[in-house]
């Protein structure tokens, strides 16, 4: 049997580690609410270590880090958080998204089907599992293609994943803005001009975004040359297809229109014609008046702006 004196030894050793463990992990949620992040991931390691066993803190731990970009440690974070029952849905979620990042296509299923041993409906997960799924059953030998798969993952994943304040998380819950693929469709003169938004919350996005690899405005700029090699590869051959890359400047705008279309970076006829009549109405001072101009003078080019069904 025991000495019941290393009984009592051994409980307050554990109670001492307990309340290490909980004065880190206090400092870490102060650090955080300052967005001090080196400091938070500096607080939360101590915590874990002198507290192994509290899923909450290897959690905060493994997200903070995984936002930084160390993957590494944050999926053995990750994996420490779900060893115990009952594993936390969040971090098997990101540890899925962290696996299925890397191509590891097995052990994120093994994930995914964990969380949908306890929750057969969870949205997100079902979603991922087909992703997982598909993926396993084909051979991705192009990097091109591999790195598509990837991205439209990344950009399908919701914002809500991410630590942002209060504020920036309401706003964007506002504007519909529900993933990274809605966010980098969005600029920064969109979202400043929303209520309540202000520079504090813009900086908070940017920095967060680059650390994906991503900025705001990105997925618009991607629409609009897509959009363009569409026109360019449609034009192909045509008398039009010239015409496509001679600049603004030869339509003799006015100053207001021109003025305009430079701070869309407008600077060819091809930039011009994958714009909508909305985007052009969006630019401060650009009016109804300045639209007919631009439409007649593309008009005598045999061009238009695009529509939305394109």
């Amino acid at each position: 049997m025991s000495n019941p004196l290393e009984m009592v030894i051994g409980a307050s050793e554990v109670q001492r580690d307990a309340a290490l463990a909980a004065k880190h992990a206090e400092a870490a949620e102060k650090a955080e609410q300052k967005a001090d992040r080196t400091t938070a991931i500096q607080e939360y390691r101590r915590s874990v270590t002198a507290d192994p066993t509290e899923a909450k803190n290897l959690f905060r731990l493994a997200f903070l880090l995984d936002i930084s970009g160390e993957e590494d440690e944050a999926i053995t974070m990750y994996q420490r958080a779900i060893e115990r029952p009952p594993a936390p849905i969040n971090a098997l979620m990101n540890l899925a998204v962290l696996f299925e990042d890397r191509g590891e296509w097995a052990a994120a299923e093994r994930c995914l089907r964990q969380i949908l041993e306890t929750n057969p409906t969870h949205a997100r997960a079902l979603l991922y599992m087909k992703d997982v799924a598909a993926s396993r059953g084909m051979t991705i030998d192009d990097d091109h293609e591999r790195d598509k798969f990837k991205r439209s993952a990344l950009l399908d994943t919701p914002v809500t994943d991410f630590e942002l304040s209060v504020r920036a998380r309401t706003c964007l819950k506002k504007m519909n803005i529900r993933t990274l693929g809605d966010l980098i469709r969005t600029t920064e003169a969109e979202l400043l001009s929303y209520k309540n938004f202000g520079e504090s919350s813009l900086v908070e996005i940017k920095q967060m975004l680059q650390i994906k690899g991503l900025r705001l405005g990105q997925g618009r700029e991607e629409a609009h040359r897509a959009a363009r090699k569409q026109m360019i590869d449609s034009l192909k051959g045509t008398q039009h297809e010239a015409i496509l890359n001679k600049p603004v400047s030869e339509m003799a705008l006015s100053v207001r229109a021109r003025k305009a279309l430079q701070l869309l970076n407008i600077q060819t006829m091809g930039d011009l014609v994958t714009h909508t009549e909305a985007e052009l109405l969006g630019v401060k001072n650009f009016g109804a008046t300045s639209l007919a101009e631009v439409r007649v003078k593309l008009v005598e080019y045999g061009l238009s702006l695009r529509t939305i069904d394109e």
